[in-house]
């Protein structure tokens, strides 16, 4: 017997789809018993990797992977678990110290490999780790460069301070202004960046909607202080920050792309091509991400109260004052870095509707992905599809 083929369970141990390795040729050949001596002295065992980020696994077998569609994810979309492994891989906190010339480089790879011109060598998982340095910098719609601040690689590292401190510093209205508006300020970053760049914003609507929602955050949390101080128990007014930060999200993001949903954006079928604009998709998608920002930091702002609460009445807790504030952060931190791929997976980032929705509620809208498809020469789809950012 070959000694492929009794490696072969654990060949199928290093995909993370064992049913996708059944169907793949390699294992054809390799239970081959005409082929497997044969591909045994051409097959290297030392070039199967595993690329893992938790419990995510990036299969890789070098000598027989056939070219993939590089801008379609690893995993499918269609699922919660699909997504929720693509956000893992892409959110990883470790991609956002990465330079902008390791960017770069990898962005030009990708842009290679769309070309079939990637340079003689370039293995496998080099180009999968370029793939995941790409997604995790680079916008979706415009292909430039994001912040690294605003990028949801950060918003573990980021969330997990500002949340922290929001929940540890809560008792004074000097420091509930400050921290609200430093959690306010970043968030309007990670809502620009991670906006769908279709529909442009200008300065004035930026600066609105980062008032507006700062307001909002500083008047919820204030009033519910000032109220709950004379009329609830200390440990309600734990949750002081949690209320503020859903309000702000609530305002923030909605102003933040209110041109979306005074304009549309723009709306393709299953083949790339736009055939129009929708407010509908807008509000749809803009709803989504709001629910989703909520869900995020929920977790963090709701249990984490609990716990501090049965720590502080212990007497070493109460000595070492000092490092409340720091375990808080942490305990953010920990929250985040689940919670963070979680949200962004519970809907799919590009979404669908259909077109019987369209005409329902814009019928101007649907007669001009009509014509438009018409002019184009495609049918007219059932769903059309876009992006409704993170």
């Amino acid at each position: 017997m070959s000694n492929l083929r009794r490696f072969l369970p654990l060949l199928q141990s290093t995909f993370f789809y064992p049913e996708l390795f059944n169907s793949h040729p390699i294992n054809q050949l390799i239970t081959s018993s005409t082929a497997a001596d044969h591909f045994e002295s051409q097959f290297d065992l030392s070039r199967i990797y595993r690329y893992q980020f938790d419990f995510v696994e990036v299969p890789i077998l070098m000598n027989a992977h056939p070219r993939i569609d590089i801008d379609q994810p690893l995993w499918s979309q269609d699922t919660f678990l699909g997504r929720l492994k693509h956000f893992f891989w892409v959110t990883d906190p470790r991609t956002a110290i990465r330079t902008n010339n390791e960017l770069d480089e990898a962005k030009t790879l990708i842009e290679q490999y769309r070309l079939g011109r990637e340079p003689p060598g370039t293995t496998y998982d080099k180009l999968i780790y370029a793939k995941k340095l790409y997604e995790s910098a680079f916008h979706p719609d415009t292909g430039e460069r994001q912040n690294v601040l605003g990028r949801m690689s950060f918003q573990v590292p980021g969330g997990m301070a500002l949340t922290g401190c929001m929940l540890q510093f809560y008792r004074s209205a000097p420091a509930v202004v400050f921290w609200q508006w430093m959690n306010q300020s970043f968030n309007a970053l990670v809502n620009y960046t991670n906006r769908n760049a279709n529909s442009p914003t200008t300065e004035t609507q930026l600066a609105v909607a980062y008032g507006s929602a700062t307001t909002s955050a500083l008047v919820t949390a204030l009033g519910l202080r000032k109220y709950l101080e004379k009329t609830a128990s200390p440990f309600l007014q734990r949750y002081v920050p949690f209320a503020a930060v859903a309000a702000a999200n609530c305002v923030n993001i909605p102003l933040m792309r209110q041109n979306e949903l005074i304009h549309g954006i723009d709306v393709t079928d299953e083949n790339g091509n736009i055939v129009g604009r929708s407010k509908f998709a807008a509000a749809k998608g803009i709803a989504q991400v709001v629910f989703s920002r909520i869900a995020m930091c929920a977790p963090g702002m709701t249990i984490l109260p609990i716990i501090m609460e049965r720590l502080e009445a212990l007497p070493w807790m109460q000595r070492l004052k000092p490092l409340h504030a720091p375990f808080q952060v942490l305990g953010c931190g920990c929250f985040l870095i689940v919670m963070t791929p979680t949200a962004c997976a519970l809907f799919p980032q590009q979404c669908e509707l259909s077109t019987a929705t369209l005409a329902r509620f814009e019928p101007d809208e649907w007669e001009k992905l009509q014509e438009n498809c018409k002019k184009l020469g495609v049918p007219i789809p059932s769903h059309v599809y876009f992006n409704k950012g993170l």
